[in-house]
């Protein structure tokens, strides 16, 4: 996806500048000579500019780290749904150190006119951890749909070892994709046909595909949480309502995970269809603050679980605070 769009990014500008862009800044660390030659431009604002996303690179990190501490050290956090929590946070948490500071001193700009070996390394991390997050979504979703619209067989379709192979699952998938996307844009004999076929299978199986069945699956949790609310309204024991309450907790506030990622990532995944299958020109500004956006959901997951759960609010008080080292905690605070 992201070497295809270079590609595409680097023919239409060329035939796009005209003598008004020379010397047009079209990245706040880059701009074009006479030549149409990308230069370097080291002003105040690019110092600015790796300032403010080297910050949310640290946040990104310092974020999803406290979630991974959290799942893997306190024990009444080790849940199915809290494994593949864990699997996203990992996703995360990698974008934050890997695909943060190679797209800050390797950006789309300066892929487009120059085509180093970063550029695919970036760009192999790029759709690898973007497919990862996606997939590892849509297992939460699946598991939400069997806490919630199925509750008395859930432990048994959602065991352990159900859990670690969808984990295996996605991320084996994220990197075929990943590494397929790659070695598609450098293979030069390879058909336009295959490589638009290629294109077309990445995107649906790496984002739409995903999406549709995510939707789906979360309107159908919806339509049975409110029929379950409305029977726990009318008769039922304590326990059980609270239970109930709980999943639907659960659920909300994945949901509400799952729609901060299509508002980060939809606009750049369309704006990717529409410069992969037609000849649309897009400045590269917009498409360098489309991939930001995309990237800075990788910052927010994080602080999504410390509003809506109070006991990921506990364990990143306990971690934050050093209690955890001296041991000067008791699990029974978490929940």
């Amino acid at each position: 996806m992201i070497t295809e769009l270079q590609g595409r990014l680097s023919m239409e500008t060329e035939s796009s500048l005209n003598w008004t862009d020379v010397l047009t800044k079209i990245h706040p660390c880059y701009k074009i000579d006479v030549s149409y030659v990308l230069r370097n431009n080291p002003s105040a604002i690019c110092v600015l500019f790796h300032v403010f996303l080297g910050s949310l690179s640290v946040v990104t990190v310092g974020g999803n780290l406290l979630v991974i501490i959290s799942i893997i050290y306190f024990k009444q956090l080790h849940t199915p749904t809290n494994s593949l929590i864990l699997s996203l946070a990992l996703a995360d948490l990698l974008v934050g150190v890997i695909v943060f500071p190679l797209t800050m001193e390797f950006s789309i700009t300066y892929c487009v006119y120059h085509k180093a070996l970063f550029c695919k390394v970036r760009s192999t991390f790029d759709v690898t951890l973007c497919t990862s997050s996606i997939l590892n979504l849509c297992c939460i979703s699946i598991d939400r749909y069997y806490a919630v619209c199925q509750p008395l067989t859930y432990r048994t379709k959602i065991s352990d070892p159900v859990v670690v192979v969808m984990i295996l699952v996605s991320w084996g998938i994220s990197v075929f994709i990943g590494i397929g996307f790659v070695i598609l844009g450098t293979n030069q004999e390879i058909r336009l046909i295959d490589a638009i076929m290629a294109n077309i299978f990445g995107l649906v199986f790496s984002f739409y595909l995903p999406v549709i069945v995510m939707l789906c699956i979360y309107l159908k949790i919806y339509v049975v949480a409110q029929k379950q609310a409305r029977n726990i309204h009318n008769t039922t024991t304590k326990s059980g309502a609270t239970v109930s309450k709980m999943e639907r907790k659960a659920t909300k506030t994945l949901a509400i995970v799952m729609g901060v990622f299509l508002m980060s990532w939809l606009p750049f995944f369309l704006c990717t269809t529409v410069l992969s299958f037609s000849h649309v020109f897009m400045p590269l500004p917009f498409i360098e603050l489309l991939n930001w956006l995309a990237l800075s959901n990788s910052m927010l997951n994080p602080l999504i679980y410390s509003f809506f759960y109070r006991w990921f609010r506990t364990a990143f008080r306990m971690i934050i605070s050093g209690k955890i080292i001296s041991g000067d905690f008791t699990n029974s605070k978490l929940l």
